[in-house]
């Protein structure tokens, strides 16, 4: 029996989860895929939203701003990369200016700090390729970037290592309530039992909470499509830049990400049935929005593209709140742009006064909240790498040329929490296979090292999970 069991392995089940070991508490994380970060988190834009966007008095709005401000240190304590570059709003008629008041204000009330509106002039000052049909933006000095998935991966397994369990392959089927919990089922039969339930299910979160009952808690989807170009070109915009919003949405962005790419998207398309398919439809929306943005944007130099789908709720505000049906089932869902940001804030406040209500918090003495970055030895000096090579001579092997990936970096990727299982796994960790070459060089060798160190038949490794085998059998 734990005394919480998190639905979910995305950011906001692994913030959860971190934030209940600091608590003299037992819990388990239960996640559908075979592996943490596999559903929204994975293909996010990686905004740090200032929070000038949300409605005023929203859910959105107070979880944004406290994110903020927490998520430079949160970032920093898990060993992720996090920049504070800057948001841009950009302009491109009166209109649109009159609007950037609109957001300036609604930043002001959100309370929001360091925000201006500035002229053309200074904008091409700030950004050289700007279009020169742009007349302004909003300028938020605390947006930000940060690694999405490393964030996940890292706060799940900071929790882990601090005593939480993690239970992968475990899609939940069934819920019920017993006098001392629930007892939560997986579709293989398998049962684990939990004095309190926290749905962090993203997609999935309406699916569970109809589970006990909670029907009214409606999750729907909306696909959006990205465009990654390749390091090469990683200075071609220094912040991250916005269009004026419009009654559908926040468009397109530009941005820089924290591994020094270009991230050009998302689309947003309803979908019925979640789909990670990109479309000709799709990729040339974006082509034609970003040259409206920006002048000669260097699209040859396109590594891939691809898709993530996103969770909303139909209350068009996030749902973080205990079950009105059932006491001890508490519910974070509908948590769309910006859950990134405020997942630091939604964790601290579901378990200090959601969990806190339900059971007595004690804090973990033995807590330890830092975590060696993944990232760290191709930024080390030739001195300190030829240290780490000293003592381990894995270190000295590159296997990912583009992304100068050893293979030591491969090894603790399989052996630290949680464990990478699949190449997509390595890759989310170690960043192996997300070079130009996307994989092709590298990734026969990381595959003989996941064999290796998971003591399985070659046959067996796969991308990502059953279904995804690299091999069928041996040709000669």
């Amino acid at each position: 029996m734990f005394d919480v069991i998190v639905i979910g392995g995305g950011i906001v089940g692994g913030a959860v989860l971190r934030e209940l070991t600091k608590y003299e508490l037992s819990v388990c994380m239960l996640e559908k895929e075979n592996d943490v970060c596999m559903g929204q988190s994975k293909a996010n834009s990686g905004i740090v939203h200032a929070g000038f966007d949300a409605p005023q008095g929203s859910l959105k709005a107070k979880f944004n701003v406290l994110g903020n401000k927490m998520m430079e240190n949160y970032a920093k304590e898990l060993g992720v990369k996090y920049v504070n570059n800057g948001s841009l709003v950009v302009a491109f008629s009166a209109e649109d200016m009159q609007t950037l008041e609109s957001l300036k204000a609604r930043g002001i009330a959100n309370g929001v700090a360091d925000m201006e509106i500035i002229t053309a002039e200074r904008l091409r000052v700030l950004e050289p390729n700007i279009s020169d049909a742009a007349v302004g933006a909003l300028y938020a000095k605390t947006g930000g970037i940060v690694c999405p998935y490393g964030l996940t991966i890292a706060a799940i397994g900071n929790a882990m290592d601090n005593g939480a369990k993690l239970y992968t392959d475990f899609e939940v089927v069934k819920i019920e309530k017993k006098a001392d919990g629930f007892s939560v089922c997986s579709a293989l039969g398998e049962s684990v039992c939990g004095k309190v339930v926290i749905n962090c299910a993203g997609l999935g979160g309406g699916k569970i909470a109809a589970l006990v009952g909670d029907n009214d808690i409606i999750i729907k989807a909306r696909k959006g499509e990205y465009i990654l170009l390749d390091r090469e070109s990683g200075e071609f915009v220094a912040h991250t830049l916005f269009f004026t919003p419009t009654a559908k949405g926040k468009g397109i962005l530009v941005t820089q990400t924290v591994d020094n790419n270009i991230l050009l998207g998302p689309t947003s398309e309803e979908m019925e049935n979640a789909t990670t398919e990109t479309t000709a439809s799709g990729l040339s929306h974006i082509i034609e929005k970003v040259n409206g943005m920006v002048k000669n944007p260097p699209l040859y130099n396109t590594i891939t593209s691809f898709a993530g789908v996103r969770a909303y709720s139909t209350r068009h505000d996030f749902i973080i709140e205990e079950s009105a049906r059932v006491k001890g089932f508490i519910h974070c869902v509908g948590i769309e742009s910006p859950g990134l940001t405020s997942a630091p804030a939604i964790a601290k406040y579901a378990v200090e006064e959601l969990v806190g209500k339900l059971l007595p918090l004690t804090k973990n003495k033995r807590f330890n909240g830092k975590r060696k970055a993944d990232y760290f030895f191709k930024d080390l000096s030739m001195e300190e790498k030829n240290a780490v090579i000293a003592k381990d001579p894995s270190y000295g092997k590159i296997v990912c040329r583009c992304e100068r990936i050893t293979e030591g970096e491969i090894v603790r990727a399989v052996r630290e929490n949680p464990p990478a299982k699949n190449v997509d796994a390595v890759k989310r960790r170690t960043r192996a296979g997300m070079g130009r070459c996307q994989g092709g060089f590298c990734q026969p060798h990381v595959a003989e090292i996941i064999a290796r160190e998971l003591q399985i038949p070659f046959e067996r490794v796969t991308k990502n999970g059953d279904g995804s085998q690299l091999v069928v059998g041996v040709s000669k």
